[in-house]
């Protein structure tokens, strides 16, 4: 873990409750794909967000927002807009949580994300991709509205560039004109796979969301040394 001061280099809406967050550390950080950051909103109040970006990248990206009642998200964006504003450095400490990418296991890998836990999985996602392993991924979305769904089409593209990739985003209140896969997002994993014995699991979302995936994964043959989720030590 290095703690360093950050430029904020751009604030801007992805959707009406989320925001994309650039940050240039003034000082040389590393992090595995799948870590993530805390961003000091003063020494008392560290407050964690997954790393959108890759190991590597100039920039760290962040994905900040959720419900419109989410005082924890609103409070750090106002953090982050009062120092951009003002052309000061924000404090964060990079590089931390155990649920990394591990990119020396062969197995096929699931990511599944709820809301803005996409952050976790998009960063993983770009680096199988950026390192072309050879395995079967799937990622699984799951989102309120399909309005949410604020890089669809960054991942379509990611899974129309390699056959081994697919791309399932599952909506859980959906429109009369979705087209897609509806209801809970790990239930679409769940529909999918009659065992989830041979598979590397990956998980980011609320706490509440992670234990009933955690339990309903080993319940259809994961096992626990494959599942992977920052939440899970907390749970």
């Amino acid at each position: 873990m290095t703690i360093t001061s950050c430029t904020v280099d751009l604030i801007e809406a992805l959707t009406p409750t989320v925001n994309r967050i650039l940050l240039t550390p003034q000082q040389p950080v590393s992090y595995a794909s799948g870590q993530y950051l805390q961003l000091c909103l003063s020494d008392s109040d560290k407050r964690p967000f997954s790393i959108a970006s890759m190991p590597g990248d100039k920039q760290i990206e962040l994905h900040i927002g959720g419900a419109v009642a989410d005082q924890y998200a609103s409070q750090a964006i106002a953090h982050l807009m009062q120092q951009y504003q003002l052309k000061q450095p924000v404090k964060a400490e990079v590089g931390l949580g155990n649920a990394h990418f591990r990119a020396d296991s062969t197995k096929p890998v699931i990511l599944l994300a709820g809301g803005t836990g996409f952050s976790y999985i998009y960063s993983i996602a770009q680096s199988i991709a950026a390192a072309a392993l050879d395995r079967p991924v799937f990622v699984y979305w799951g989102v309120r509205e399909q309005n949410a769904l604020y890089h669809a089409s960054v991942m379509q593209q990611w899974a129309a560039q390699n056959a081994k990739y697919r791309f399932i985003p599952v909506v859980q209140h959906p429109d009369d004109n979705w087209q897609g896969r509806s209801g809970m997002v790990h239930q679409a994993v769940l529909d999918d796979f009659v065992s989830l014995e041979a598979y590397d699991i990956y998980v980011a979302g609320p706490f509440a969301m992670a234990g009933v995936v955690r339990d309903a994964f080993i319940e259809q043959g994961a096992h626990r040394e494959q599942l992977f989720g920052d939440a899970f030590a907390y749970i």
